[in-house]
């Protein structure tokens, strides 16, 4: 599906909650000079916002450590690819077993719906550790 070798941007910053609205700024910027369609924009803003607000609380609990966002746009097919890293505690989140949407909310067990929503909204979601390094790659397609 990659067949093209465009260069990555990247952004790297403290693995904070308060540094969302800087990633989410980053995001929207690669995705404004592609010209990418505003309902495509709003879910790969949330599928951003998801996976960044996952490290920037879990990763490096209690502590703290960087988060690396690279963006790149790949051109046939036309798509965006966004890259998550850090090197906090190693954790898939692809390995969870999907909630059960079609049971009520207060019989639901809690966390996952993130994800589940991350999965179902993008083309291709995946995760690797290497090097040290958690890494979540979304794909979606413009």
């Amino acid at each position: 599906m990659r067949n093209c070798a465009d260069a990555y941007t990247t952004l790297t910053v403290q693995a904070e909650v308060s540094n969302l609205p800087d990633v989410l700024e980053f995001v929207d910027t690669e995705l404004e000079s592609v010209g990418c369609d505003m309902k495509t924009q709003m879910m790969i803003e949330i599928a951003a916002e998801e996976l960044y607000t996952n490290i920037a609380k879990y990763a490096y609990e209690p502590g703290t450590g960087e988060a690396v966002i690279r963006i790149r746009h790949l051109e046939d097919p036309k798509a965006v690819e966004i890259t998550f890293e850090d090197s906090g505690i190693p954790y898939d989140p692809l390995a969870k077993e999907d909630p059960d949407v079609t049971m009520p909310a207060e019989e639901r067990e809690i966390g996952g719906l993130g994800i589940f929503m991350v999965k179902k909204s993008m083309d291709e979601v995946t995760y690797e550790f290497s090097g040290g390094h958690n890494i979540v790659r979304i794909l979606k397609l413009l």
